[in-house]
């Protein structure tokens, strides 16, 4: 089919496909509201596996965190109609990733430490679920933002 075979009602309704899946890049939170919790739950389990030490429990707690992550991410892209995009993420979408990380670890690693200076056992454990409650309360925040530098990329492209 050519271009000129195209009916304006054709042309008309693929433009307006266009601009509904366009809407839902902008719309549709880019993790699912289970995903946050889900990670933090796995971070929790391995932790507290490594904590344990003992060699069997650390090595269980490693190959469950590394099949529960994959699944988690595999999950994640099935389910998702719409990914995030690189290109629209930019330098500005990177700093944003990477300022959330590093203030989790941050909160981790300053917490455990301080549990651990204050004798409560499992303190890595302890301070990984403060970590996962974070990262169930304040992850869509993190995907609100990604989305809004996804929009402003794209408008500026448009113009």
């Amino acid at each position: 089919m050519n271009a000129a075979e195209i009916r304006p009602n054709e042309a008309a309704a693929a433009l307006e496909q266009v601009r509904l899946h366009q809407a839902q890049v902008f719309t549709t939170p880019p993790f699912p509201g289970w995903f946050w919790p889900s990670l933090g739950a796995l971070n929790v389990a391995f932790t507290a596996a490594v904590e344990i030490g003992h060699p069997a429990v650390v090595a269980t707690g490693a190959v469950a965190f590394a099949a529960g992550l994959g699944t988690l991410i595999v999950v994640v892209i099935r389910k998702r109609p719409l990914q995030l995009r690189n290109d629209l993420l930019g330098a500005r979408g990177g700093r944003t990733i990477g300022g959330f990380v590093a203030a989790l670890v941050a909160f981790g690693i300053g917490l455990a430490f301080a549990l651990r200076a204050a004798g409560v056992p499992l303190p890595g454990t302890v301070a990984n679920v403060a970590v996962a409650v974070a990262m169930a309360l304040f992850g869509p925040l993190l995907g609100r933002r990604l989305q809004r530098i996804m929009r402003d990329t794209a408008t500026k492209e448009l113009r």
